[in-house]
């Protein structure tokens, strides 16, 4: 191929670019327009459930030769861009910038959002309930360390709604900002990430304090400051703080993810593929859990997660954090959550949401 024919491929690319520049502004004037609609008819800006439902077409749709994944991260964008003209959602994350928390924003939301970093799980949770944010991401599990107790306890505590969910890989790295690993006096990460990095850290820096930090990024943010600190984080932290990437993948398990749960007032439509959130209680007595879970066999409802948490009452009594497959305005799964109403002291329904699958 000579250097003529990579020029007029190129050429051929520009056009298309301008066409689909055209395309693409064409369906903002559309969106713009039900956006109107939407205002008049005070409907929520976002929809998670058409949201996943547009890019599960545009997947079954897709002839290749471009990969599912990146169809759907593009279209992912287009939504947003387009949403933004609309109005600019403004999203709460635990901050600072820099950490998985707020990947998971930006692969839910979109880049064209107003992403609002805050200190700790409590100001996340809050900003959102006092209408400071119209959205807010929390981890609440992760594969490999389990639940995000904090994140369960402000579930309980707090009246807030779950409108959706996302998980994201989480690859660690430990950064720094000289090369090597001589001269490293602490390793900075969240808690979490200091544990899922255990085994490499034995290895590797077996006399090297471990110091727990509010996040990754902000690990990262003190190591770009201190060559004597290294950071367990992602890329994107090592990026945005002009870090040095001295070993890659350090988490014990391959396959490690966190769950991030979305915070919002709406309650989504049934699509199809849903799964709702409960915090159950039951009285202190013989076979009460099996009680509890009957309605969910008898109904046919499969239960996804069962997680307990201390009710700190001092009688050993526990709340129980369940998910379940489905929508609460499927009939059995409807069915089920009546009779759970009546079998349990304590119910909370979190919401329904879709389940995003990447």
């Amino acid at each position: 191929m000579t250097g003529d024919d990579i020029q007029a491929l190129r050429d051929q690319i520009d056009d298309v670019d301008r066409e689909l520049l055209a395309l693409l502004n064409r369906r903002a004037q559309l969106a713009q327009r039900i956006g109107e609609h939407k205002h008049r008819l005070q409907l929520p800006v976002f929809r998670p459930e058409r949201e996943r439902e547009v890019i599960d077409k545009v997947r079954r749709a897709n002839p290749g030769p471009l990969r599912d994944d990146g169809v759907a991260a593009v279209w992912r964008e287009v939504m947003s861009a387009c949403r933004a003209l609309e109005a600019r959602q403004r999203v709460a994350y635990l901050g600072p910038e820099g950490t998985y928390s707020e990947l998971a924003a930006r692969r839910f939301f979109g880049s064209s959002c107003e992403f609002v970093a805050c200190a700790d799980f409590d100001e996340v949770f809050h900003s959102q309930l006092a209408g400071a944010t119209d959205f807010a991401l929390a981890a609440i599990e992760n594969s490999t360390e389990g639940a995000i107790a904090r994140t369960l306890d402000l579930l309980l505590a707090q009246p807030v709604r779950l409108c959706g969910e996302i998980s994201v890989p989480v690859h660690h790295n430990l950064l720094r900002a000289e090369a090597g690993l001589a001269g490293v006096d602490a390793v900075l990460a969240h808690p979490q990430a200091l544990s899922q990095c255990r085994q490499w850290l034995d290895a590797h820096l077996p006399a090297v304090e471990r110091r727990a930090v509010a996040s990754n990024a902000e690990g990262a943010r003190l190591a770009a400051h201190d060559p004597r600190l290294a950071a367990i984080a992602g890329e994107h932290a090592a990026a945005l703080y002009a870090l040095q990437v001295v070993a890659r993948h350090i988490q014990d398990q391959a396959q490690n993810r966190t769950r991030f749960i979305v915070l919002g007032t709406q309650q989504p439509q049934a699509t199809g593929c849903d799964r709702t959130s409960l915090i159950l209680a039951v009285p202190n007595r013989a076979g009460a859990v099996f009680e509890m879970l009957r309605p969910l066999a008898t109904h046919g409802v499969s239960m996804t997660r069962f997680e307990s948490r201390p009710a700190r009452s001092g009688d050993w009594e526990y709340y129980f954090y369940v998910d379940i497959e489905g929508h609460a305005d499927d009939a059995p799964v409807r069915a089920a959550l009546d009779a759970l109403r009546g079998a349990c002291a304590f119910f909370k329904n979190l919401g329904s949401y879709p389940v995003w699958r990447d």
